[in-house]
């Protein structure tokens, strides 16, 4: 049976890039910006599944086609925004009957020198998924596409010690934009937010109702995130924005309302509800109660009786 998924090609450098779109090659090694309005860029050139060493930020701002993310094709909306990092797996348009828009490629050394190359990592909407893209409203179209254009007019001039650290400040200021915007997004989805919130508290309670922890060990954000069909990044994100506290934080909190339950209702000893749990090891939860109630459980047990 033959295998539909595509090989996966590793791109190793803008230049190459460049190469496979039929366009001259970038005026810095280290950073492009494909403005798609072009004619002479066509992304159906690119392979249809491929993996680079570089960052990019996609703006698209109307789309003729499909693009690749990850392991299927997703129909972005007009106004939308895409980051992908280093290693990960993106591609070319399935079908490509012209599009508007930017992508912002750059190796991560076009950074170094500057705080963005250690900072950059810390936007977790560098490893969303495609669903979890950003969409813009026409306020924030305008006001992401004339940072796009400020870096288009650098990269076009002379690239020089002052152009380079224009085009980082502006790098910057298109990621505290998506920051903001993301968090907008998150805001005014609140049905689907709080719709998110009940589902998580679900499934956090039916995994301690069905003695989940005794053998699979403590739920992880990995779990819930996969269970709720987003990345990690995108649910403590969403969660955050919504109650001020991400996964992890979440996690704890139900093993700390599910502890006390079991030290106030049952005759179970310290390890035991520990291994209930899914501590490995009884002194981790005990350090975990005592850092969020401020007693130990024994504490918390006497106080209770």
């Amino acid at each position: 049976m033959k295998n539909d998924i595509p090989k996966v090609v590793k791109l190793g450098s803008i230049t190459e890039i460049h190469r496979l779109l039929g366009i001259p090659g970038p005026a810095h090694p280290l950073i492009s910006l494909l403005d798609t309005r072009d004619e002479r860029i066509n992304l159906s050139r690119l392979p249809v599944s491929y993996v680079t060493t570089l960052y990019k930020i996609s703006f698209i701002n109307k789309l003729g086609g499909k693009f690749r993310y990850g392991q299927g094709y997703y129909d972005f909306d007009e106004g939308s925004m895409v980051f992908t990092a280093p290693n990960q797996v993106v591609g070319s348009t399935a079908i490509y009957n012209g599009n508007e828009g930017y992508s912002l490629i750059f190796h991560q050394d076009f950074l170094h020198g500057y705080p963005l190359a250690v900072k950059i990592k810390q936007y977790g909407f560098f490893s969303y998924a495609s669903n979890e893209a950003l969409h813009l409203s026409e306020q924030e179209r305008a006001t992401v596409s004339a940072v796009f254009t400020i870096i288009q007019e650098e990269l076009n001039s002379r690239i020089d010690d002052f152009s380079h650290e224009v085009v980082i400040a502006q790098i910057e200021l298109l990621l505290s934009y998506a920051r903001r915007f993301y968090k907008r997004q998150f805001l005014t989805r609140q049905a689907a937010s709080s719709d998110l919130l009940l589902r998580m508290e679900e499934l956090l309670e039916s995994y301690f109702k069905e003695d989940k922890p005794a053998n699979q060990g403590l739920p992880t954000v990995q779990y819930l995130a996969e269970q709720l069909n987003y990345t990690p990044n995108y649910l403590s994100d969403m969660l955050r924005s919504l109650t001020g506290l991400n996964v992890q934080q979440h996690i704890h909190e139900k093993l700390i309302g599910r502890s006390k339950e079991l030290l106030t209702t049952t005759t179970l000893t310290i390890s035991e509800i520990a291994y209930q749990l899914g501590f490995e090891h009884s002194q981790s939860f005990s350090r975990l109660f005592k850092t969020k109630t401020k007693l130990t459980p024994l504490q918390f047990r006497q106080s209770y009786n």
